[in-house]
């Protein structure tokens, strides 16, 4: 195997998210405040604590490639359009299980080109783990205590009858329910296991659940980074007609609905129901 071109940036990478996660711990375990956003989603200082570590330290070390961060105003889809390279940046995914306090949050850096996740970072800070998936490589990793260890490509038996699926703490509704039971009507025995933020992504690249489906919006900062840590790992990220998550290919940066497995080469497709008409 050839070396990643990504290799040199890697400490540098590491040194980043673990400096932006413990600029949220230090809010965390902190009286803060929650303001509402405009699209009534909270902030906190945590937000952008983490915001400014990471982008005043991708632009240091990548000064010509762009960021796009959560907590930072986009470009327009004209100006996006011409980029070859841009990092993703979500600084705090999962504020909402920061202010419940329940660990389930993460720090997130995707390298996107040709419109796809190439480079992920993920960290984890109240379970000091960073995980770092290299598509180009096939590569996943997670550190955490000074050791790194390779996440290997979980591949589904074709008779397994059983499955677990993984989903949001903090989303659900009617369609989600419906659509889990559906699931649980096909295999037996069907396991839930409720988790929070991007970290269900990397759960699934953990080969710890099988699959996540999101039923409702999500943005595109909120999964490139996890997208990329699963795709390494041997997963995938599918709309429901089966393509590949698609990114910057529009002016809005919210994402289709879709469905995250830990084996991208079983016929998931196949398996399951279709997801509930809106």
């Amino acid at each position: 195997m050839t070396q990643s071109p990504f290799g040199p940036w890697i400490p540098t990478l590491l040194d980043i998210v673990d400096r932006a996660g413990q600029a949220i711990l230090d809010v965390y375990e902190s009286d803060f405040s929650v303001v509402a956003k405009a699209d009534a989603s909270p902030l906190t200082q945590a937000d952008l604590a983490a915001h400014k570590v990471i982008v005043d330290g991708l632009t240091l070390m990548t000064p010509d490639i762009p960021v796009i961060s959560e907590e930072s105003e986009p470009p327009g889809y004209e100006v996006r359009k011409q980029w070859d390279r841009y990092w993703l940046v979500d600084p705090l995914d999962g504020t909402k299980e920061f202010v419940n306090r329940n660990g389930e949050f993460t720090v997130n850096i995707a390298l996107i080109e040709g419109q796809h996740p190439i480079l992920g970072v993920v960290g984890v800070p109240v379970q000091q783990k960073i995980y770092v998936g290299d598509v180009g490589q096939a590569e996943a990793r997670v550190y955490e205590q000074g050791n790194s260890r390779l996440l290997s490509p979980q591949r589904r038996d074709a008779h397994a009858q059983s499955i677990t699926v993984v989903a949001s703490r903090s989303h659900g509704g009617d369609r989600l329910a419906s659509y889990l039971e559906q699931i649980e009507a096909r295999f037996s025995p069907c396991e839930r296991r409720p988790v929070g933020s991007s970290l269900k992504l990397c759960v699934l690249a953990e080969g710890l659940a099988d699959i996540y489906p999101r039923l409702g919006p999500t943005s595109e900062w909120d999964i490139g980074a996890a997208q990329a840590v699963l795709e390494a790992a041997g997963g995938a990220v599918l709309t429901p007609d089966g393509a590949s998550l698609p990114y910057n290919s529009k002016e809005s940066l919210l994402n289709p609905e879709f469905l995250a497995v830990s084996d991208g080469s079983f016929d998931w497709l196949a398996a399951l129901p279709g997801f509930p008409d809106p």
